[in-house]
């Protein structure tokens, strides 16, 4: 079970603590088993410090405090603090990203059967789409949903996600795409031929928690020559 240890205290120093912490982030490579860590100031009292350290368990954490750089930091760190630093210790009961689950439903959203759905619960009215494979970006919700049309009216499809990746205002996701070819793709005709894909993309969420802008990098090619689009080329 997921650990995090919630430090307390008070200093007019954080300056010094945070080069006490860049030192302890050296000096325990390859070593600690501290995960994540935050550090944040009380918007209504600078002084108040909280640093959230985030452990895979309460036994990882209990062996990153038997280091011994680690009690020399901490002994350090008491004399920067105006009183004694107290400790929660929580066990993670609930770990949600929000934008990791705004991706999944983004790629479910995808091949809903159906009409597609508005999207406008996901996507920015000004999302902003990078594909290699188009010419020009794509800008805009209205526009988006219309190229989205175009690969369903072409394609019977479904999304695997293997992974997301989450970090700031950024998400990442690989993913594998299985279809069966139903319509005019690109001037091929139907093919009923299963074809798969593999690919990455990366998103950037707006300040509204909604995508505003994507980066697509996928098989394309190998896409074409499932359809049998590259055949005359090969001979």
């Amino acid at each position: 079970m997921t650990f995090v240890q919630l430090i307390e205290c008070r200093t007019s120093r954080l300056d010094e603590m945070n080069r006490l912490i860049d030192d302890w982030v050296e000096q325990t490579k390859g070593k600690r088993t501290a995960t994540h860590a935050v550090v944040g100031t009380d918007r209504s009292d600078a002084s108040h410090i909280v640093e959230m350290v985030e452990f895979p368990s309460y036994e990882e954490a209990m062996r990153n405090s038997n280091l011994p750089e680690t009690d020399r930091i901490f002994r350090e760190m008491v004399a920067l603090c105006d009183e004694m630093p107290t400790f929660i210790d929580l066990d993670v009961v609930r770990d949600e990203n929000l934008m990791v689950a705004t991706v999944r439903r983004f790629f479910e959203a995808l091949a809903t059967a159906g009409e597609l759905p508005p999207l406008n619960d996901l996507l920015d009215e000004d999302i902003h789409s990078h594909d290699p494979a188009n010419p020009q970006d794509t800008i805009g919700l209205d526009n988006a949903r219309a190229e989205f049309r175009m690969w369903r009216g072409a394609f019977d499809f479904a999304f695997t996600v293997a992974d997301v990746i989450a970090q700031g205002e950024r998400a990442c996701a690989r993913w594998t795409w299985d279809a069966t070819h139903k319509g005019d793709f690109l001037g091929i005709a139907p093919t009923g031929r299963q074809v798969t894909m593999t690919g990455m993309t990366l998103f950037r969420f707006a300040d509204n928690g909604k995508i505003a802008e994507t980066w697509w990098q996928h098989d394309q090619l190998g896409l074409m020559q499932q359809l049998g689009a590259l055949d005359e080329l090969e001979q």
